[in-house]
């Protein structure tokens, strides 16, 4: 099994030593580690994940999970003032949205590897562009709150952050590098499966970030954090580290969350939402989530990041979900099993009769290897990727089947409404 971290809430109490994936190869049952992930907002929510047994799942509903509740209470935060280390700035040569896919500013196309990194200077550039955010909870106990962090995303006033943030909050606000008082923020649309959220703020000329060119993120780029850990007073904490891993997937109590990075610079409650910055001064992923060790594990500096491979799309799904248009889901019509003999895949337990799964011949028994050539590892990973996908989607499915290894395509449809 194993363990990821916890969310970070406005606390006065700061207790030392407090540690706040694609896709990814899912550990044996025998070695099955549990990963206590807590989404490192400052939302005070330690989240016990158990992700490594061998529990039932299907692409048809959600992982089980154990949430424990960690409340923290902390005061408010001093205003936030970029670094000042620095005159340096990085420079890097842009694609404007018009020349993209993309809404937002997307970074060149990588032609080699980057220099190292340096840290006061990605910090300058970039540390205008991440912003708190404080969102106002209604609880049974009354009101409450909890602060993480966001980028903004276009110089007009969109701005990115983690579902887990802002989900359920009755008011927003965000407030600027630099500025003492606070902007009201409006939600335009959420994700709560994927952990992302766009907010909007008036505002014109803004400090947007740059955003990576999909498929430009190597293992082992260095990468700086950049968010307001443990809302702690001034300007935000920036921690650096590498791109430990690539394609990680994490089940959550949503279903699960690919695409991953997995990096082992520092992130805290309060990080949920801000960038992971590369050498170009170019975000790279979202910070969501960190692993700590429990009685009976070790985990250290293992914390996880949505790269821009995986967030850009689902931006962009967001944007036209602001303007009304509705997003469905894939659905194929599978029940799921871990496997039990340390092979990468997931096992399909039942076939959905009148399915696409079915449709497509798939069996009982059948082990899903690959989906579009992208390796499964694990029920989650078939989960995500199925999920990420819309109804009317063509989908090529790697099976191995006993001694045969097949490929069957199936086109998905709308998830049943009973």
């Amino acid at each position: 099994m194993a363990e990821l971290p916890p969310p970070i809430v406005p606390s006065s109490d700061i207790q030392e030593g407090s540690d706040a994936s694609r896709r990814r190869r899912r550990p044996s049952a025998t070695v099955a580690i549990l990963l206590l992930i807590a989404l490192a907002f400052a939302g005070g929510a330690v989240i016990d994940r158990s992700v490594g047994d061998s529990e039932d799942s299907s692409v048809s509903s959600t992982p089980d999970v154990v949430e424990e509740i960690d409340d923290l209470d902390d005061d408010e935060e001093d205003p936030i003032a970029p670094e000042s280390g620095s005159d340096e700035t990085v420079s890097a040569a842009v694609t404007s949205p018009s020349e993209s896919e993309f809404a937002f500013t997307i970074g060149p196309e990588r032609t080699g590897p980057f220099e190292r990194i340096d840290v006061a200077a990605v910090a300058a550039q970039v540390g205008p562009s991440t912003v708190t955010v404080m969102a106002e909870l209604s609880t049974g106990f009354g009101q409450s709150g909890s602060v993480g962090t966001g980028i903004i995303a276009t110089a007009d006033g969109e701005i990115v952050t983690n579902a887990h943030v802002v989900e359920g909050a009755t008011s927003l606000r965000v407030r600027l590098a630099g500025e003492t008082e606070p902007r009201e923020a409006t939600l335009l649309a959420i994700d709560v499966g994927n952990d992302l959220a766009l907010l909007d703020i008036e505002g014109e000329g803004l400090p947007a970030a740059v955003f990576a060119r999909p498929g430009s993120i190597q293992l082992g780029d260095e990468v700086v954090a950049i968010g307001f850990a443990l809302d702690l007073d001034g300007a935000p904490t920036v921690t650096l580290g590498i791109v430990s891993a690539l394609n990680r997937t994490l089940v959550t109590d949503v279903g699960a969350l690919d695409g991953l990075l997995q990096t082992d610079a520092a992130i805290s409650s309060g990080n949920s939402g801000g960038p992971l910055v590369n050498a170009a001064g170019e975000v790279v992923g979202i910070n969501t989530a960190v692993a700590r060790g429990s009685s009976t594990l070790a985990a250290s500096n293992i914390g996880f990041s949505i790269s821009v491979d995986e967030a850009l799309p689902i931006f962009e799904q967001l944007r036209k979900q602001s303007r009304g248009e509705q997003r469905k889901e894939g659905f194929l019509g599978v029940a799921l099993d871990e496997r039990t003999d340390g092979g990468v895949g997931a096992v399909i337990r039942d076939v959905n009769v009148g399915t696409p799964a079915d449709a497509a011949g798939l069996r009982a028994g059948d082990i899903v290897i690959a989906v579009d050539g992208a390796t499964v590892e694990g029920a989650a990973g078939l989960i995500a990727a199925i999920r990420d996908l819309e109804p009317g989607d063509s989908v090529q499915i790697t099976v191995q089947r006993g001694d045969q290894r097949l490929e069957v395509v199936a086109e998905l449809t709308s998830r049943p409404t009973s």
